[in-house]
């Protein structure tokens, strides 16, 4: 059994705080019947339950349940390359880089899915971590946003302010005190009167870049909890972001397995 320990930063109920993990309603239920989560030292069976500010949560799962978190997409000796799903973090204490001992280089945000690639030594690392800097990595998403939002290939320009202490980010027209300019890649694949799927190329990678630009731009990402409208997550049934870094593509970057290699995975909401 694997155990997981999250001290809880906002109210939530621990079936949504599970589920945001990244676990399925099936593995879910099965975590609650066998009492598997423990509410500062005190066990429940609960989903229903509150857990406050504070509060200490433990959680044990199988590893046939982890492995759904993630799915090894290439793999050699320098490097991992791995499709993860939502509600798992690639870097830190509680991340796959620690969980599967390997060198994080980039991040995906713990609630979006898709591919991030991992290196197995120093050496790898630092070729990876010089090739983003140098924009020699071109990562690319699938957004499903909401509202028709027919719009040939185009790179939208703005200006994005960080606020550490409410963990998110504003987004403005012109240049303001504090602001870095943000590039974002956008075309349309299908555009439909109530929701639209776009791909998105990120130039410049800000926290929240993408989430933060497709609300400003009026079509927030369906599903966004954080910069999406609740009402219109009701109405498409979504407590998680339609969000995925479905492609990574490598330029010349001194890797023999990546060198001008493109790797894609589609998640299953892409049509």
């Amino acid at each position: 059994m694997n155990k997981q320990e999250i001290i809880v930063e906002k109210s939530i109920k621990i079936s949504r705080l599970l589920e945001d993990f990244g676990f399925s309603f099936s593995d879910i239920n099965k975590i609650l019947k066998n009492k598997d989560v423990k509410i500062n030292g005190k066990p429940t069976k609960d989903g229903d339950f509150v857990a406050q500010v504070g509060d200490k949560v433990i959680f044990f799962y199988s590893d046939e349940m982890l492995q759904k978190k993630y799915e090894i997409v290439f793999e050699d000796d320098d490097v991992v390359l791995i499709y993860k799903s939502q509600g798992i973090e690639t870097d830190g204490e509680k991340s796959l880089s620690n969980l599967l001992n390997l060198l994080a280089v980039h991040r995906l945000d713990r609630n979006t899915e898709g591919l991030v690639i991992f290196a197995k030594n120093e050496k790898s690392r630092e070729k990876l971590i010089s090739a983003f800097k140098n924009n020699k990595i071109h990562k690319y998403y699938y957004a499903e946003v909401c509202g028709k939002f027919d719009t040939p290939k185009r790179v939208f320009v703005a200006y994005l302010v960080k606020d550490s202490e409410r963990s998110l980010v504003k987004i403005f027209k012109n240049k303001v005190d504090g602001s870095v300019l943000i590039k974002t890649g956008i075309e349309t694949i299908k555009a439909k009167e109530q929701s639209s799927l776009v791909k998105v190329e990120l130039f410049t990678g800000k926290t929240h870049q993408i989430r933060a630009h497709l609300a400003f731009l009026g079509h927030p990402i369906i599903g966004d909890g954080k910069y999406g409208r609740e009402e219109i997550n009701k109405t498409f049934k979504q407590s998680k972001q339609r969000l995925c870094c479905f492609s990574l593509k490598f330029d010349y970057i001194g890797i023999d397995s990546l060198d001008n290699k493109e790797f894609a995975k589609k998640p299953v909401w892409v049509v």
